[in-house]
């Protein structure tokens, strides 16, 4: 904090003898001792709370940051779930298309055809007469091996 020298020392504890008195300065060191301990401490306590504030300022930005990039990774997710949902439509439609009578047997599910172990047009664009929780919209489960299970509610329904 201060540079004192050996020298500068030894005139500050003459001029203090001299004053204070030898009956009084070991009272006086040791009041002046509690006295700098303290603003020491002050000192320290003042130095932690401005850097405490400083890195509280610091993750405010970083969380500002990382907010901001999660708005992004969301937004480009949505847009690129759009865009396969799109994808998805455009195919189906080109799919139906092709369909030998125009697409009928998607928007007849009574004529499609159920004979086990074949699947119809209308079973590849997931145009079953299964319907998972009762939402209404078709269901189709492609197993690991690539090949196409209707769900068990089909099943119960055919009985």
């Amino acid at each position: 904090m201060f540079d004192f020298g050996f020298s500068e020392l030894m005139v500050i504890g003459v001029v203090l003898l001299i004053v204070v008195g030898p009956e009084r300065l070991p009272k006086v060191a040791r009041a002046a001792g509690h006295l700098l301990g303290r603003v020491q401490r002050y000192v320290s306590d003042v130095k932690s709370d401005i850097q405490r504030e400083m890195q509280l300022e610091e993750l405010k930005k970083l969380q500002e940051q990382v907010r901001h990039q999660a708005q992004e990774l969301e937004s480009s997710v949505r847009s690129g779930v759009a865009s396969v949902e799109s994808e998805v439509g455009r195919t189906a439609g080109e799919l139906r298309s092709m369909l030998p009578d125009g697409g009928a047997h998607a928007a007849d599910p009574a004529r499609a055809d159920t004979t086990p172990g074949t699947t119809s047009g209308s079973q590849l664009l997931g145009q079953d007469r299964s319907t998972a929780g009762g939402d209404g919209r078709p269901q189709l489960e492609l197993g690991l091996d690539g090949s196409i299970r209707q769900d068990a509610s089909a099943d119960k329904s055919k009985v």
